[in-house]
């Protein structure tokens, strides 16, 4: 067991050095916990269909981590959060950042509670319930998300929550060529940047975009 341990972590390391991020030894010690609560909880809640652990560090871990570098500043919002991810990752890493994570599943919802308290993840909470029924007294500057299977639907749930020129940042697989044109007036596309990420054969993209005023 503890020679896959090492292995994990070995993973974890080269994937963070790819990625040219400098996480300290804390926060890589919190992503490996955090892996360790997952495999602890998915027995039982399944909130991965993944269960190769080696898989979680490409799939689950590099994949969050990889939207770092493009992330605008300020509060964010992982919205439908599951497992919590992105959100977890990023808060790890960022902990000057403060993020919230939001799934309308009380299950996961319970998972999300365990994970930030046994990861002391002081700039990160959570809130259960949906999207659209929410509205918070202070609205964040982004929102996140690689839940959705469309641009509109993020869209639709990130308008009650950011900011009136907050952004939205989307993660996609291939490239969301016919979204594009389906996505709401108020809101516009920045740019979007294609990742690379450490052990990860598959295509990825972070769609950012700006929320303007309703119209």
């Amino acid at each position: 067991m503890a020679h896959k341990d090492q292995a994990i972590r070995d993973q974890l390391a080269s994937g963070v050095a790819k990625l040219r991020l400098e996480l300290s030894e804390q926060a890589m010690q919190q992503l490996l916990a955090y892996l360790g609560l997952l495999q602890k909880w998915n027995r039982v809640y399944n909130l991965t269909a993944i269960r190769e652990r080696s898989k979680w560090v490409s799939h689950h871990l590099l994949d969050s981590l990889a939207v770092l570098a493009h992330l605008p500043e300020g509060s964010m919002v992982d919205i439908g959060a599951g497992a919590g991810l992105p959100g977890i990752p990023i808060a790890v890493a960022q902990p000057e950042r403060e993020v919230t994570l939001l799934d309308s599943n009380h299950k996961k919802g319970a998972f999300l509670q365990q994970a930030v308290i046994e990861g002391r993840l002081r700039n990160c909470a959570v809130h259960i319930g949906r999207a659209e029924d929410w509205h918070p007294a202070m609205r964040f500057d982004g929102a996140i998300s690689r839940a959705f299977s469309d641009l509109m639907g993020f869209a639709d749930a990130a308008r009650g929550l950011v900011r009136e020129g907050g952004w939205l940042a989307a993660m996609k697989g291939v490239h969301p060529d016919e979204e594009l044109g389906q996505l709401p007036k108020d809101v516009t596309v920045e740019q979007i940047v294609p990742l690379e990420v450490p052990g990860l054969r598959a295509a990825r993209h972070l769609v950012l975009m700006r929320r303007g005023a309703a119209t």
